[in-house]
């Protein structure tokens, strides 16, 4: 949400929430929000950033603004934050949650590539999988549970090239990259390797003869 200002392919931008914590959820969530400290990057104590350019800061304000036509409620945030002194006129935007999030908004199918999150809820574990699912991208999902059988349940459903489950990251060697829209390249590993390698396919040959004499 924060990391990169939300300027991330990976960036978990849509919060899927069972009802029964529902509430649970928000109130933390908006308590969090709250607390991130926005301003000069190179102060240690600084969360959240600007963003890259006048163009980025645009186009996550005017997806607000959609989000906000369709029916979404900002909760926090939902604007552009004027900073002061050495800061002013910085590319900043107020990290912002939207609950009443339904399958189809243009903020839950489209990459804002901010620090916007929407909340969408949902009953029952095949919904869940449901909404994840129906999106044209599928590069990254997150999964928090406590139930293990579950996480692995749902990590296989899941149509994304990578799942991280309960913060864990991948590991060392593990490959990078998506499914769908998303892209079907690798980084990491051999995968990655094999994305320089051509593959040449030969029929009819004779095993009887040994190249190295030739």
């Amino acid at each position: 949400f924060a990391f990169n200002q939300g300027e991330v392919c990976t960036c978990p931008s849509r919060a899927l929430i069972q009802e029964s914590i529902y509430d649970e959820f928000m109130a933390r969530a908006l308590k969090r929000v709250a607390a991130i400290k926005q301003g000069n990057p190179l102060d240690p104590n600084t969360m959240l950033g600007a963003q890259a350019s006048s163009e980025q800061l645009e186009k996550i304000l005017s997806y607000m603004d959609i989000g906000r036509q369709e029916g979404a409620e900002v909760l926090i945030g939902g604007e552009r934050n004027v900073l002061a002194g050495e800061l002013a006129g910085g590319f900043y935007v107020k990290p912002t949650v939207f609950a009443d999030v339904v399958p189809g908004m243009t903020i839950e199918r489209e990459e804002i590539f901010g620090p916007v999150l929407s909340i969408i809820p949902f009953d029952t574990e095949a919904e869940a999988v449901q909404i994840a699912n129906n999106t044209p991208y599928g590069l990254t999902n997150y999964i928090q549970s406590q139930d293990g059988a579950r996480r692995n349940r749902l990590a296989r459903q899941l149509q994304s090239g990578m799942v991280e489950m309960n913060g864990k990251s991948r590991g060392a060697g593990a490959p990078f990259g998506g499914v769908k829209a998303s892209g079907r390249a690798r980084e990491g590993g051999h995968w990655g390797i094999e994305e320089f390698l051509e593959v040449k396919a030969i029929s009819g040959w004779d095993g009887t003869q040994d190249i190295a004499a030739e």
